[in-house]
């Protein structure tokens, strides 16, 4: 029986792609191949005939020869990949087009056994005055470090690890099924690629043991809530010798009971009297470095008015730069008035003009027009 054209088994014109001829194998084999169909004989004969075409197509000499002789330039003998091709040839091309669906490329190399240490996380807590100048912190933690009587290699004083048998030192073993081949962690060694026949009994093969350890942690002006601080080598040690993990310190600054961090900038709240705010004056406040700064009140101050102090606030990480300190002054309203304090306050208020109260005597006004328009259109 004469043989397909191979542009019509994979779907594909002439002059198509690579990638035009990969996707159209990718899509044709998943859906005929036999593990799919199992015991479907005509499903593992169009598999075949798909691979086979494939296998020419793919290749630009073997295109060409192809489109210049047809299936006459594979037969007796020339090279081509035709049904006795199946065997190795499909070894590489399946495996290829799969290997990228699934991504097993990399399950193929050989592993040792040497692991790295997991990455571990300690949180801490910090004042902003410490954010402010710098501290060096220390930091006990309980963590895995190498085994001092194997040095980490896991195998007992005078013996050492071997090459594993079963996956002769690769990791990984591979099983056939059908057409298909898979890789699986060899389960003699958990995918070191070793054993050990007389593990060290300090640390019962692994290489490492437990211990308290004391790190000190240089923390530097200026860091903010989140930042996180990697000590290098500092983490987990390593399965028979391998490489330590990283240990990741996590600051967050506690509250604090004057300030509030926005940034690099500070801001505070600061209450004064009615009469202050009225005739003017000043008052200190704290700074984060420890000193007083004086601010000066001008009269009439509304409540909520900020004033800036400049470079009073806190270093930019890793800079020369400083923040601002932010005052905002609320006015407080007098509270457990005494006879004699309304009465001076009810005489206030009477001497009391637009000039003195602008803001309130404008509102006013705005609301007696508001109300007087709408008498006027009802």
């Amino acid at each position: 029986m004469a043989k397909r054209d191979y542009y019509e088994i994979l779907g594909v014109a002439r002059g198509g792609s690579d990638a035009d001829f990969k996707a159209a194998f990718r899509k044709l084999a998943m859906v005929h191949h036999p593990d799919r169909n199992p015991g479907d004989k005509d499903c593992e004969s169009r598999f075949k005939e798909i691979n086979e075409a494939y296998d020419v197509l793919k290749d630009a000499d073997k295109r060409a020869a192809y489109d210049r002789f047809g299936h006459a330039a594979f037969e007796q003998g020339s090279g081509g990949a035709g049904a006795h091709g199946f065997g190795s040839e499909f070894g590489s091309t399946f495996s290829d087009i799969f290997e990228g669906i699934f991504g097993m490329a990399g399950a193929r190399r050989a592993t040792s056994g040497r692991e790295r240490g997991a990455d571990l996380r300690f949180n801490m807590e910090i004042t902003l005055e410490d954010a402010f100048v710098g501290k060096t912190a220390q930091v006990r933690l309980p963590t895995s470090v190498t085994c001092d009587a194997c040095s980490g290699a896991g195998a007992k004083a005078g013996t050492k690890p071997k090459t594993c048998p079963t996956c002769q030192g690769h990791g990984r073993v591979r099983h056939t099924q059908g057409f298909f081949t898979m890789e699986r962690t060899c389960v003699s060694c958990q995918g070191r690629g070793q054993v050990i026949d007389d593990p060290c009994p300090s640390c019962s093969g692994s290489g490492r043991v437990t211990r308290e350890r004391t790190l000190s942690v240089n923390i530097p002006p200026g860091v903010e809530d989140g930042t996180r601080i990697r000590l290098a080598g500092e983490g987990e040690a390593g399965v028979r010798g391998g490489p330590s993990g990283d240990l990741y310190i996590f600051l967050s600054l506690a509250s604090h009971a004057f300030f509030q961090r926005d940034g690099a900038d500070l801001h505070c709240r600061v209450p004064v009297s009615m009469v202050t705010a009225a005739l003017g004056g000043e008052f200190e406040v704290p700074t984060i470095d420890g000193s007083k700064s004086r601010v000066k009140v001008p009269s009439g101050t509304q409540s909520g008015r900020r004033f800036r102090l400049q470079s009073k606030g806190m270093p930019v990480l890793r800079s020369k730069q400083t923040g601002d300190m932010y005052v905002q002054v609320v006015v407080e309203t007098p509270q457990n008035l005494t006879k004699k304090q309304r009465e001076l306050l009810t005489e206030f208020e009477k001497l009391s003009s637009q000039d003195t109260q602008p803001e309130s005597a404008g509102f006013f006004a705005k609301v007696k027009d508001f109300f007087g328009t709408k008498a006027g259109s009802a």
